[in-house]
């Protein structure tokens, strides 16, 4: 993409309408462009054959569509598929694409590298890079292979959604809207550490799922995993979420990885019963994919079995989450992208 050029994906129906009055179109020309972007995902200008040959040529001084192709794709045993995109500065990312029967999710970044230093994350241990725009977000579901059979869609990838937020919010606009993907809310989900000002407005200006990212119920433990504790206890993000419903519309889940000897017991299942008591939501478990340089111990599947039936016998709803694309490095906690020698764009 030549880096002098503003892309068009990103932008929503009233930007492109502001670039169709700049290019001397009448207002509606913006709504013919979202079509060719959103909705027929052309790749050039010029394929925009309903805006005449002159128009073309204005707006190419200045645009291009914005498209990039992955640098690199590499495919699990499981099916699943690991993507790698431009990114920022010296760090590009990664999007996974999930198959699972008649679904395909896409689970897509919004960071280069992550700023929340969890320890049981290869992101985070990366450290922060830089954000990615909308349209490095938007350019994830419209360039992976299986863009056009994509059922649903997690930011659950590289980043933290709430640190980037009006990107993620933007790119959620152009999924869900009508002049853009068209998608249903209820077909993406925006994982959270529980940033709670930027979540509270993600609940309110989306319909979107949410996921809670707790692993472990009390509050020191947590701050040892996930520091942003200190910033955001627990205690108050689920406060906030319990002034929303849960029951209707959207759903609420909380991300609960297991590591052996460390949260796996029945004393903190029952601790993490008593702390969602009364939250209408779902519990994921999950298996901790080992690391390199990490301490922490994956747990075994009958200890996973019998945390989710004591969940379950104390009223809550939980599910063990399976496991894809470990052999690739694409399971959860394990994005972390590749490093370029230069800080520019590629």
């Amino acid at each position: 993409m030549d880096e002098d050029l503003k892309p068009l994906i990103g932008l929503s129906l009233t930007q492109l309408q502001s670039v169709a009055l700049e290019a001397g179109l009448r207002r509606f020309a913006g709504g013919q462009m979202a079509r060719w972007l959103y909705q027929k995902r052309v790749r050039s200008i010029d394929e925009m054959t309903d805006l005449s040959k002159s128009a073309r040529e204005t707006l190419k001084e200045r645009y291009c569509v914005g498209r990039e192709e992955p640098l690199a794709r590499v495919v699990s045993i499981d099916g699943t598929a690991k993507y790698l995109f431009r990114g920022a500065k010296s760090r590009d990312v990664e999007s996974v694409m999930i198959p699972d029967g008649d679904r395909a999710t896409l689970c897509i970044s919004s960071q280069a590298g992550c700023r929340m230093g969890c320890r049981f994350c290869m992101t985070g241990r990366q450290g922060f890079h830089g954000q990615l725009t909308r349209a490095q977000i938007i350019n994830q579901v419209l360039s992976v292979e299986e863009s056009e059979r994509l059922t649903n869609a997690v930011f659950m990838g590289m980043g933290e959604p709430m640190d980037n937020f009006e990107e993620v919010v933007a790119a959620i606009e152009i999924m869900t809207s009508d002049w853009g993907l068209a998608w249903s809310p209820k077909r993406i989900t925006v994982s959270s550490i529980g940033k709670i000002r930027e979540l509270r407005e993600l609940i309110e200006r989306t319909k979107v799922h949410v996921a809670i990212s707790v692993h472990s119920p009390y509050g020191d433990e947590r701050a040892s995993l996930m520091p942003v504790e200190k910033a955001y206890a627990l205690t108050d993000v689920l406060g906030m979420l319990r002034d929303y419903d849960w029951a209707h519309q959207r759903r609420l889940s909380v991300e609960y990885i297991m590591w052996r000897g460390l949260n796996d017991d029945m004393r903190h299942a029952d601790a993490l019963a008593r702390l969602l008591r009364g939250l209408h939501c779902r519990v994921n478990l999950i298996r901790f994919h080992a690391i390199p340089d990490s301490d922490l111990l994956t747990t075994d599947e009958a200890r996973m079995v019998a945390f989710r039936d004591r969940l379950n016998e104390l009223g809550l709803t939980a599910t063990i989450r399976a496991s894809r694309g470990e052999d690739i490095m694409a399971a959860c906690g394990m994005l972390a992208g590749a490093g370029r020698k230069d800080s520019g764009t590629s």
